[in-house]
């Protein structure tokens, strides 16, 4: 009968909060003021309620790290920025190093610094990221822009040449754009790095970074990042829905 009688009480309630709002106009002053009171604290608890059921029912859920990785995967990682709400929710006229949280960092050279960031939340029954990140470029009269992620230090361990590093974005940009992801490693004083282009023409996009060429120190590999350069950015909106690495074993031939 509990579910019950919790029904049949709420119910009850609108219906006298319903007719204090008939009888409002007519109510004695130190009574509405009572009732006005008495309402706020209610709207303050409904929101909290609200607020609450909205993060658990709104999909992808808060913190999610689900997304396909291939067979072999032995490290993977979503960046914080795309799994968990920022303490920074965005900024306006980025300096020419503007970070938004301690993973992500935008770079660029443009004088005019009509560049906007802002976390935005994933809605869409396709998205696997809960959060996503908005990039609005007005007037732009540099020579680069990029965005730095800089991956933790368990990507470095165990890592060798036998290593593929897999990187799936899904981007959208407003008007048709080119986009480079260059991966960097730091081996004791030098840094191999690896440039790929991203296939924009679908929002789904993934490159491989192979390690073998490379004359890595494997015992020496200190730090990992991704550079993500965007060329001609000017007037575009872009905006990255998830981001996400995997790093797995070549195949034996």
């Amino acid at each position: 009968m509990g579910g019950f009688l919790d029904r049949y009480i709420r119910r009850k309630a609108i219906a006298q909060w319903r007719l204090a709002e008939q009888q409002a106009d007519q109510m004695a002053l130190p009574k509405l003021r009572r009732q006005r009171d008495e309402a706020r604290n209610l709207r303050a608890q409904l929101e909290r309620v609200i607020q609450t059921a909205d993060s658990h029912l709104i999909q992808p859920r808060l913190g999610s790290n689900q997304f396909p990785r291939p067979l072999g995967t032995d490290w993977s990682w979503r960046p914080d920025l795309w799994r968990t709400p920022a303490l920074r929710k965005g900024l306006a006229s980025a300096s020419r190093k503007a970070g938004i949280d301690q993973q992500v960092t935008l770079f660029h050279d443009c004088p005019l610094a009509e560049i906007g960031m802002q976390q935005t939340r994933n809605r869409r029954e396709k998205d696997l990221a809960p959060f996503g990140l908005a990039i609005e470029v007005f007037g732009f009269q540099g020579t680069f822009l990029s965005l730095s992620i800089e991956l933790p230090m368990d990507a470095a361990s165990d890592l060798t040449r036998q290593h593929l590093m897999r990187v799936d974005t899904v981007i959208e940009s407003e008007r048709p754009t080119t986009m480079y992801s260059r991966l960097n490693i730091q081996h004791g004083p030098n840094t191999e790095q690896v440039l790929r282009e991203l296939n924009l023409s679908m929002s789904e996009s993934s490159v491989d970074f192979d390690l073998a060429h490379l004359e890595l120190h494997e015992r020496r590999i200190e730090k990992l990042w991704l550079d993500l350069i965007i060329d001609d950015p000017a007037m575009n909106s872009i905006a990255l829905r998830d981001l996400t690495f995997c790093r797995h074993h070549r195949a034996d031939l």
